[in-house]
């Protein structure tokens, strides 16, 4: 009986540590990112799912308050901006280029948007966990706002709080992985760099953003 009780006590005060030093590694990640006024990376991109297989790649750059741009350089010329307002989405070729309210956006790449504003991971992800992984962790959840699309969320982030790589796994099975890079913080960035100017001969038009 009594090792039972001592067996108790102990995975008590287990738990109990591990859930205070989650909430730490939590409150790291949200300081690192509230303390942060912009953003320079390269990324890649990896997609698998509705009989697709791709890879893409190239420089993302974030702004607060609420400014988004993803370069692609593969393929060239493809971006994604937030611009505060609106997204735009163009790919090399298309005769028309898309433009959705910041409000409406249902893309794989906004649960990166929580890091545009004030971070509360608590607040921005539902059946939140935190577990080890390698010298960091990973973080788990599903971004509130698109529990009908994404399945789980989960944020590889250094012992520092640092976001290196984030995993979408999406209701159907398609599973989008983008790998972060060459980060640079605080970075001198113009509000200019987020305006949108479609190529001549492009129309913009109001849509849903592509996958």
């Amino acid at each position: 009986m009594l090792k039972k009780i001592v067996f108790l006590i102990l995975v008590c005060c287990t738990a109990r540590l591990f859930a205070q030093n989650s909430d730490a590694l939590i409150r790291k990640v949200d300081d690192h990112y509230n303390h942060l006024k912009s953003l320079r990376a390269h990324y890649t991109e990896h997609y698998a799912g509705m009989g697709m297989d791709r890879t893409e790649s190239g420089t993302l750059l974030l702004k607060k308050p609420g400014r988004m741009r993803w370069n692609y350089d593969k393929p060239v010329g493809k971006v994604f901006v937030l611009d505060g307002k609106y997204a735009w989405f163009y790919t090399p070729g298309d005769a028309q280029a898309q433009r959705i309210p910041a409000k409406q956006l249902d893309d794989l790449r906004s649960p990166l948007r929580f890091l545009l504003g004030h971070t509360q991971l608590k607040k921005e992800l539902d059946q939140l966990t935190v577990s080890p992984e390698g010298a960091g962790f990973k973080i788990s959840g599903v971004p509130k706002g698109m529990e009908q699309r994404v399945k789980l969320l989960t944020l590889g982030v250094t012992a520092a709080g640092t976001i290196e790589r984030m995993r979408l796994e999406e209701i159907g099975g398609a599973i989008t992985e983008f790998t972060f890079t060459g980060i640079e913080e605080n970075v001198p960035v113009k509000n200019e760099d987020f305006v949108f100017r479609p190529p001549a001969g492009v129309n913009v038009v109001n849509g849903l953003p592509p996958i």
